[in-house]
């Protein structure tokens, strides 16, 4: 239990947690546009090797998904009020999508193979992409994950059976894997727009944001999958919609 002397502490707390999520954001997307400028255009892994890859990746799912997570780490703050261990779950949490960027990188080289070499796959692959994605934004899967993210207290109540100096890693960890498990499917949509598409990942971004904060949240999420679907069938006749398997790709030298 939080002491009742500490409870006047805790509203500021909460709000330096917040700040500390959204300034490390800001400049996530302030690093992520600074690179963007330099890969316009490109596809595929955008000439970067695996080692160059995943961190930029990670930057990039930093500033997406940062904002997200400010409803768990504050009743985290509120519950530990120890700044160093809310660190300790970012890392955590971060680490999921820097693993997840393996698997990204995978399906980026193969993007812009496809797109040098094999137009007619690319082509096919952009219109599966679309569908697979509208089709898990409307499973049950993706209904459990989303509950997670959108229950901190629940989660909270959760993670205080945690013990050990590596809890707050643990959590992290945790908490990003139901993430991914929530969003992975948006995120494969970079890899059909390009990966650096800056337009895109503010508009997933803000997907990712309303589905877990916002009331309507899950309707929205499912109206997206929608979208998506009809993306996929649009794509059929205008490739373009899908640049990221349609441009040639940029090779490195």
């Amino acid at each position: 239990m939080v002491r009742v002397n500490g409870a006047a502490r805790l509203p500021g707390l909460a709000r330096r947690e917040i700040a500390f999520l959204l300034i490390a954001a800001a400049g996530a997307w302030a690093g992520t546009v600074a690179l963007a400028r330099g890969m316009a255009g490109m596809t595929g892994t955008m000439g970067l090797g695996l080692v160059a890859f995943v961190p930029v990746w990670t930057l990039m799912m930093a500033a997406m998904m940062l904002p997200s997570v400010t409803p768990v780490a504050t009743l985290y703050a509120r519950a530990v009020q120890r700044p160093a261990r809310i660190a300790g779950l970012m890392v955590g949490y971060l680490a999921v999508w820097a693993a997840a960027g393996l698997p990204a990188f995978g399906l980026a080289w193969l993007a812009g193979w496809m797109a040098g070499q094999h137009a007619r796959a690319a082509h096919i692959a952009a219109v599966a992409v679309f569908a697979m994605c509208g089709v898990y934004q409307l499973t049950p899967l993706k209904d459990r994950c989303l509950a997670h993210c959108r229950s901190p207290l629940g989660l909270l109540l959760h993670y205080g059976s945690y013990r050990g100096r590596l809890r707050d890693l643990r959590v992290g960890v945790h908490h990003g894997g139901y993430c991914l498990g929530c969003c992975w499917a948006l995120m494969v949509i970079l890899v059909a727009v390009g990966v650096m598409n800056v337009a895109a990942m503010v508009g997933l971004a803000a997907l990712v944001l309303i589905e877990k904060t916002w009331r309507w949240g899950p309707a929205v999420g499912r109206l997206a999958g929608v979208a998506a679907l009809a993306l996929a069938v649009a794509i059929i006749w205008f490739p373009w919609l899908a640049p990221g398997l349609h441009a040639a790709p940029m090779m490195m030298s």
